[in-house]
């Protein structure tokens, strides 16, 4: 039987290939969710560097949020990675969600995104 670690990376590995597929030469917008925090990042595959990232750790939402592990966290994640995004000159993006599920967090920063001005 499977551990969950490999399992997690099965499914990391399925999205990312058919993000590769369906991608169209977009930037990526990858999730990555911790127990305390939640990290985004806006990165360019073909040239291999990073356009745009916030976290709950940056010193401009830090102080604002109560917890960095809430859908209100994410949600301030979300606005603020889609407008950085914006700024480099990013309006679309393919989400990246990792092997996490599309609910909770993970939702509530791709929404936030969404409202912010990236299309996806």
């Amino acid at each position: 039987m499977a551990d969950n670690k490999g399992l997690q990376d099965r499914r990391r590995a399925r999205l990312r290939y058919q993000l590769r597929r369906k991608s169209g030469g977009r930037p990526r917008l990858s999730v990555f969710r911790s127990g305390k925090n939640i990290y985004a990042q806006v990165i360019d595959d073909a040239a291999g560097r990073t356009l745009a990232s916030a976290s709950t750790l940056d010193k401009d939402l830090k102080a604002g949020l109560r917890h960095g592990a809430d859908r209100d966290a994410a949600t301030a994640v979300g606005k603020l990675v889609a407008e950085r995004a914006l700024a480099a000159g990013v309006t679309e993006v393919v989400f990246d969600r990792g092997s996490y599920l599309y609910h909770g967090r993970v939702k509530a920063l791709a929404e936030a995104a969404r409202e912010g001005g990236l299309a996806f």
